[in-house]
């Protein structure tokens, strides 16, 4: 398993794991806790989740899957773009800490932009780092023009932009993420198969089969590629958790790269970042 850097040096695990909609169905939710403790042993250390996710329930999920684990993950978490400004942030960081059973999270983001400055939900994140409650913060579903603006705001302390990235998403690729190549700021990609709803093109087919791998597979090592991409897919079974760290193995060859720009095009102007 490869490692990102975040901008102050730290590493975190290329291939980490989602837990949208994870801990909402009572006769699925041991496989689920045993997919989450299947993947740290796998070294997919980095765990995503958001306080609104089952209105709090994943993160509650994730305290149970994560017992006696938490020194061995990278906890983040994300805020409802309403509780983040100065007051609030606190009061949704120690709700966020409750559930998940912690004193700390690894990294917190703003989960999409609301009406609360950018300026003050930095401030807000920079004060919580002072008392000890998170490591590092971060935003999320921010485009260009947004990130700028975080910047100039007080924002040069972000760590991370989580946004929708995959094969059939690669608007961001015109500006954004070159924007945040610049700044050394990786990129988390949520989504990066497109929950499983990736067309079902001949490259994809015929890359899967030079590497005797999925399609999905394919897709998501297209992704994991790029040295400055944290991932972070979800799986709520086993067989689905060793199939998406097997793809973390898969070298994809230029002519793969090459047949894949084709078929899904990378962007020849600007496109407003999508969101799911």
């Amino acid at each position: 398993m490869h490692s990102v850097s975040l901008p102050d040096g730290e590493q975190v695990a290329a291939l980490g794991q989602g837990s949208w909609g994870l801990g909402e169905n009572r006769n699925r939710r041991a496989e689920e806790l045993a997919a989450i403790r299947e993947g740290v042993a796998l070294g997919m250390t980095l765990i995503d989740t958001a306080e609104m996710y089952g209105e709090g329930g994943t993160e509650s999920f994730l305290a149970e899957a994560l017992a006696g684990l938490r020194d061995q993950v990278f906890l983040v978490s994300k805020a409802y773009p309403q509780n983040a400004g100065r007051a609030r942030l606190a009061q949704a960081c120690e709700q966020s800490l409750r559930r998940l059973n912690t004193d700390r999270l690894d990294l917190y983001l703003l989960h999409w932009r609301g009406n609360v400055p950018l300026g003050e939900t930095a401030e807000a994140m920079q004060a919580l780092q002072r008392k000890g409650k998170i490591r590092h913060w971060g935003v999320s579903n921010l485009d260009t023009e947004d990130m700028r603006e975080l910047e100039s705001l007080g924002g040069q302390t972000c760590a991370t932009n989580q946004i929708l990235y995959n094969l059939t998403r690669r608007g961001p690729e015109y500006d954004l993420l070159p924007w945040m190549q610049a700044r050394r700021m990786p990129l988390m990609a949520y989504s990066p198969i497109e929950q499983g709803r990736l067309p079902a093109k001949n490259a994809l087919k015929a890359i899967a089969q030079r590497h005797e791998a999925t399609p999905l597979q394919i897709a998501l090592a297209w992704v994991l590629h790029r040295t400055d991409a944290i991932v972070i897919p979800k799986a709520a079974r086993l067989d689905h958790v060793r199939q998406n760290h097997a793809a973390a193995e898969i070298v994809l060859a230029d002519d793969d790269l090459k047949a894949l720009d084709e078929a899904f095009p990378p962007p020849s102007h600007k496109v407003p970042l999508a969101m799911l």
